[in-house]
């Protein structure tokens, strides 16, 4: 490889250079930039870090064009970008970006024969003194340049724009602002799929040596889908070649939050499958709902801990078809209810039908067999999911009449957070009702009472320090609904999920993931030590249309995109751990949650008066 040996004549000169720590815009090279739709100022406004015009001398002007009939239109290099750019460090104090650490390097792609060309633009340049002289432009020349002998006569703010075939010599590539090569001579990979080894690490080598050598690098000719992007940024490339400006900044915009590299792993539970998928009574059920979760929200969490999720170890796993009665795709509330009651409704009702009749609910029908019911959600306590458990009414949003439906629940145990006000006649009412607490870290000296627990931790996210709530709030519920000898139903909710996926980002959703996950490892070491408890998993819906577009299980990394900030219509898994677990196979309606509840504790299902 010995084109590559005039990088050991600048060692001595220079120190590494880093790769950029995070991607932005200012990575980006527009190229061809003359053919977008608004040539400079769609590049500007998306504060890219480059951009490039092909030039032509025709008779004594400078024309922007890619070949002859461009030409033609006529377009000079001084309406398109040179006055501009003055425009833009007028309007910036000296500056082409109101963000100053921002720089714009102009690439000047030389199609005519180099001498001329560039003495014209030079001369061309020299009248415009405030951007020669301003620290935020710089002046790239490519395509048809000069000897490298000669670089070193033009004026300092000329800088060219170096070949990777090329040998220079040290003084000749203190001219240099980077190193650019065709993509196609090393690779042809089309963007789709996974580079291959040999090419990435060709491409790898390539970088590696610009930077030790000081140097920035671009490969043109090359792949310009998200995909490749991606392999970009993993490379290390300095400047990626793009077409689509418009795509690529939304991408690199979003790109903080369709990101996430998780920083530590935990140790699952390590399940002993005491009674799993055994005919034998079930005395206890704890169903956790991941609000919003579907396959491809677990499937970001079991990358991100590196390739293992407690839930994972459950060995029976089933579908769950999530419309509701009039909708396709369905919200929480209905979602909810389904598993509460077993019959569909309306978007955002809970605890009625379609027709807004009061429906009997799952904790109704377990208090005549003197089972015990705790619910648990890392959220609003009034807010869907939790409220399809104990309330009746046509609207979600109506909190007010939902927590009075809290008075007349047959509940034992509400954890979560909520916002009421003290002298409300209500609250008055709970406060005699149930026996208040607001931490879980504080539960005990409690009486015969129901337990309302509001604690404003259970709101934050795992990103905002709530920290282990949630496997505190199902560890003391068990503590306490254990003493029942006739058993306790839970539902926990992991609400935040859901949260994530509705402001599409990854990070959240995958940390609120992982939290559940802990919880759901918990539950399955009661099961085990128990032997009487069935755990179930499942979600309401899935929410963001989240698509997984890379991943590392080594180092713990996922990436994936959102095509919506709202619900989708995609069947959710069903996991089961315990005895009668064997009864959450197959495909189904999320209505048969509830009868496969009843089912697994031998409780017919209540008939429906018409």
């Amino acid at each position: 490889m010995h084109r590559y040996l005039y990088f050991l004549i600048m060692l001595w000169s220079v120190a590494v250079h880093a790769q950029p720590v995070q991607y932005s815009t200012a990575q980006v090279h527009s190229h061809n930039d003359y053919e977008q739709a608004f040539p400079f100022w769609l590049a500007w406004r998306q504060g890219l870090g480059s951009i490039e015009a092909d030039i032509f001398l025709d008779r004594g002007e400078l024309i922007v064009g890619h070949d002859a009939e461009q030409v033609k239109q006529h377009r000079t290099l001084d309406s398109l970008y040179l006055k501009p750019l003055l425009q833009c460090l007028q309007q910036n104090g000296g500056y082409v970006y109101a963000d100053k650490s921002r720089q714009l390097q102009l690439m000047i792609d030389i199609k005519t024969a180099a001498e001329p060309t560039l003495d014209k633009l030079v001369q061309a340049l020299q009248n415009y003194p405030q951007l020669t002289a301003s620290s935020s432009v710089k002046i790239v020349i490519s395509g048809n340049r000069p000897q490298p002998a000669s670089y070193a006569s033009y004026p300092h703010w000329i800088r060219f724009d170096g070949d990777l075939q090329k040998t220079y010599t040290a003084e000749q590539l203190t001219r240099i602002e980077m190193l650019s090569d065709n993509f196609s001579r090393y690779s042809k990979w089309n963007g789709k799929g996974r580079l291959p080894g040999k090419e990435q690490d060709t491409l790898q080598k390539l970088v590696t040596q610009a930077h030790m050598a000081g140097k920035k690098i671009r490969l043109w000719n090359s792949p310009d889908i998200m995909n490749s992007w991606y392999a970009y940024m993993r490379l290390g490339i300095d400047y990626i070649n793009t077409d689509d400006i418009s795509g690529i900044s939304t991408f690199l915009q979003q790109l903080p939050d369709r990101i996430y590299t998780s920083d530590s792993e935990y140790v699952l539970y390590q399940p002993r499958w005491r009674n799993d998928g055994a005919d034998k009574p079930v005395k206890n059920i704890i169903l956790i709902v991941g609000d919003g979760t579907g396959l491809p929200q677990w499937y970001a969490g079991y990358t991100a801990n590196k390739g293992k999720l407690n839930v994972f170890n459950m060995r029976y796993t089933g579908f769950s078809k999530t419309s509701s009665y009039d909708n396709y795709i369905t919200d929480s509330a209905p979602g909810a209810t389904a598993f509460s009651s077993g019959t569909k409704t309306n978007n955002r009702a809970v605890g009625v039908d379609h027709t807004g009749r009061a429906l009997t609910l799952l904790p109704e029908i377990l208090r005549q067999k003197g089972i015990k019911t705790g619910i648990i959600t890392s959220g609003d306590l009034r807010d869907a999911t939790p409220a399809a458990f104990y309330a009746h009414q046509p609207e979600r949003s109506n909190y007010r009449e939902i927590i009075k439906d809290l008075l007349y629940a047959t509940v034992d145990i509400v954890m979560g957070s909520a916002d009421m006000a003290l002298n409300d006649s209500i609250t008055t009412r709970l406060y005699t009702k149930f026996q208040v607490r607001s931490s879980v870290d504080k539960l005990d000296q409690l009486d015969s009472r129901p337990l309302l627990l509001i604690d404003s931790l259970a709101r934050r996210s795992v990103l905002n320090d709530r920290g282990d709530w949630l496997q505190k709030a199902l560890k003391k519920s068990i503590q306490l609904l254990s003493k029942n000898k006739a058993g306790f139903f839970i539902m926990l909710e992991g609400a935040q999920v859901d949260h994530g996926g509705h402001a599409n980002k990854l990070p959240y959703v995958v940390t609120e993931l992982l939290d559940l996950d802990k919880v759901i490892g918990q539950a399955m070491e009661f099961a085990d030590s128990n032997g009487e408890t069935l755990v179930i998993v499942t979600a309401d819906h899935e929410t963001g249309g989240l698509t997984l577009t890379g991943g590392d299980y080594m180092q713990g990394m996922i990436s994936g995109q959102f095509s919506t900030g709202d619900h989708t219509a995609l069947p959710v898994p069903v996991f089961a751990y315990g005895p009668r677990s064997y009864l959450f196979g197959g495909v189904y309606e999320n209505t048969e949650i509830f009868r496969k509840i009843l089912g697994a504790l031998s409780i017919k299902e209540p008939v429906k008066s018409k």
